[in-house]
């Protein structure tokens, strides 16, 4: 038996695409505009990268296996490794790199605030597809 799933509000949703953008275009305009060197940016904007889409296959497989739908061991972890691995490398660059505290910070928090947003965007994005399309009330004649 599937479980029922419900919509998510359209606050949730707003907030989980504002999220998403906001912690990506943020971290983007950071290093658009920091002083380091292009491979350094390209090895920035690669975990970014790396980071949004293991974020969005770990929530799909999570989300697969508990509806029933096979998802590989190895697959399964993989996404976890690749998560891991996405922080870590983004950890290991800010703590080698020659930046303000703050700007650590700064690169820190935008990352992670785009990878939760991806996770609910893709939850949100599941969640209104399985849910069906949305019944709209017949008005009433008063």
């Amino acid at each position: 038996m599937k479980p029922q799933i419900q919509r998510p509000t359209g606050a949730f949703v707003a907030a989980s695409w504002a999220a998403l953008l906001v912690g990506a275009v943020t971290y983007l305009v950071g290093l658009w505009n920091a002083r380091m060197a292009l491979n350094e940016k390209g090895y920035y904007l690669t975990i970014l990268m790396y980071g949004l889409f293991a974020a969005v296959s770990l929530q799909k497989s999570v989300r697969d296996r508990l509806e029933g739908i096979p998802v590989t061991g190895l697959y399964f972890g993989l996404c976890w490794i690749s998560l891991g691995l996405s922080v870590l490398l983004l950890a290991v660059g800010l703590w080698n790199a020659e930046l303000a505290g703050s700007e650590k910070g700064f690169y820190a928090m935008s990352f992670l605030l785009a990878l939760f947003g991806a996770v609910a965007v893709q939850k949100n994005v599941r969640d209104i597809a399985a849910a069906g399309p949305q019944a709209v009330p017949e008005p009433t004649s008063e």
